[in-house]
């Protein structure tokens, strides 16, 4: 490549206005087309490395649109803003080298949504699920659920039909169907189909009237008080997993939602982790309670490593802010002092991090009295730091007019990118600093008492030795309080010698 025969140009053409000039149109010299037409440099923002690219001068002049001043000029910025977000994202994506490298995405501990991103495997001991069979039906899905219920009432039909049918064939009453004078088990079986009907008329208590049993036989009438006594206990336990799982408070959930985003920003001269929640119902969640877990791998001292590692989130436990009336839309607030695990965290190293922060929220439901809870994450992307939340409550005639429009929008703000703890030390030094200049500005003025010390030139001359020494001039502080004292204390005991 030869340097001589490219052109760096001076500022990119998204940056340069275009300003027409009124006079005459000066022509481009042969010279200057030769060397622009040999070729340019261009950077390749995913290679990291120079390529040389010819560029063809174009021989006829481009069309002039007549716009106004404004529109060239929002278009120029909008396409300058482009290439600077562009510019930046290629180099936040560098490597080492200069080659483009993606960032890992961290594999979430607890979804958006709230569901727990855990499988549990190679689990050996099945048989506790079977101790707790009422739970283990509830949580299967609804299409397993749908398929235990069916199954349960069509085993028992036709594990009891199976048995009317048994008892049908060894007393001979299928053999003596077209016989008036043979009393039968029940009446109307003559096969499988009818002994199974039968069975489902006894155990839902149907009582069609056509198959009766009889009194001539006692097995059937045990039989009968068996399937009622069990047909019971499965309609009673079906009936309560259905009824549980459709009552569950799992959907209430959906209608409690969180920001995307947390921010990190100044709160009362105090930086603060915060995010938004909110109820889209209007049946409130009672007791509504607010957690936060930071989730995050770290190694002991001893070299043990853990891997998920749950550290806890003060959102106002000793003061009681966790306790929430979620009425309208809240911020919680986490403030960053010296026991939060982001009190050495500035905003470049919230870069680097790699964390997540689980939200619960937990309440009962006003309208069934079950516990209800929420849950949310942030990854360490979804932090935004120096961003502030939208307001979105809005004074309307006679109440108050909340805009969940606004519920996830942030804007930003003037907050400082170092740490808590350098923040601190800072307004720490700040007050020692103003503490010790009033101090030594008091210092410097000299005070009474050393004014009042100071004695003339001639006096010494003329005093004798042993003779008491007067000083003329004003009292200090201290020998003004004194003599109060003296004046006080003469006062007391002439009202004394009085009452004597």
């Amino acid at each position: 490549m030869a340097l001589e025969n490219s052109v760096f140009p001076s500022r990119p053409d998204s940056l340069a206005l275009p300003v027409e000039e009124k006079g005459e149109v000066k022509e481009p010299e042969a010279g200057t087309n030769a060397t622009a037409s040999t070729g340019v440099f261009n950077v390749s923002e995913e290679l990291g490395h120079v390529v040389t690219t010819q560029i063809t001068a174009s021989t006829s002049p481009p069309a002039k649109v007549k716009r106004s001043f404004q529109s060239k000029l929002a278009e120029r910025e909008a396409n300058a803003n482009q290439h600077v977000k562009k510019t930046q994202g290629t180099e936040k994506e560098r490597g080492r080298f200069g080659w483009a490298r993606a960032r890992r995405k961290r594999q979430r501990y607890v979804e958006k949504n709230g569901r727990c991103n855990v499988q549990h495997g190679n689990m050996r001991e099945t048989y506790r699920y079977l101790t707790d069979i009422f739970t283990t039906l509830v949580d299967l899905n609804w299409r397993c659920s749908l398929f235990v219920f069916v199954m349960a009432y069509a085993v028992t039909w036709l594990f009891f039909g199976a048995i009317w049918y048994l008892i049908a064939y060894c007393r001979g009453d299928l053999d003596h169907l077209e016989d008036e004078a043979w009393t039968p088990c029940v009446n109307n079986v003559n096969g499988f189909i009818s002994a199974f009907l039968f069975s489902i008329e006894t155990e839902t208590t149907i009582g069609y009237g056509h198959r009766v049993i009889t009194d001539q036989c006692p097995v059937g009438t045990m039989l009968l008080l068996l399937q009622a006594i069990l047909g019971s206990m499965v309609n009673a336990f079906m009936v309560g997993c259905m009824f549980v799982k459709i009552s569950q408070p799992n959907k209430r959930a959906e209608t409690l939602v969180f920001s995307k985003h947390a921010v990190i920003s100044l709160r009362d001269d105090k930086l603060c982790l915060m995010f938004r929640v909110g109820d889209l119902r209007s049946s409130h969640i009672v007791g509504a309670n607010m957690r936060a877990k930071l989730i995050k791998s770290k190694q002991t001292q001893e070299g043990e490593f853990i891997p998920l590692d749950q550290t806890d989130i003060s959102v106002g436990f000793e003061t009681g802010d966790d306790r929430l009336f979620l009425v309208s839309p809240l911020v919680i607030s986490h403030e960053i002092d010296a026991h939060s695990p982001f009190w050495d965290m500035s905003q470049a190293q919230l870069e680097k991090e790699d964390f997540e922060i689980v939200v619960i929220l937990e309440g009962m439901v006003e309208a069934t009295g079950m516990t209800c809870q929420a849950r949310s994450s942030y990854l360490t992307e979804e932090v935004l730091w120096g961003h502030r939340f939208s307001p979105m409550m809005l004074l309307a005639e006679g109440f108050f007019d909340i805009d969940y429009g606004a519920f996830h929008h942030t804007f930003e703000v003037n907050t400082p990118s170092c740490s808590a703890r350098e923040l601190a030390l800072t307004a720490a030094r700040l007050d020692a600093h103003l503490y010790w200049s009033i101090s030594s500005r008091l210092d410097e003025e000299p005070t009474l008492a050393e004014q009042a010390t100071k004695q003339p030139d001639g006096s010494s001359a003329d005093s004798k030795a042993g003779d008491p020494i007067f000083t003329v001039g004003e009292m200090t502080d201290i020998q003004e309080q004194s003599a109060l004292g003296e004046l006080n204390g003469s006062i007391t005991t002439d009202q004394s010698e009085t009452e004597a």
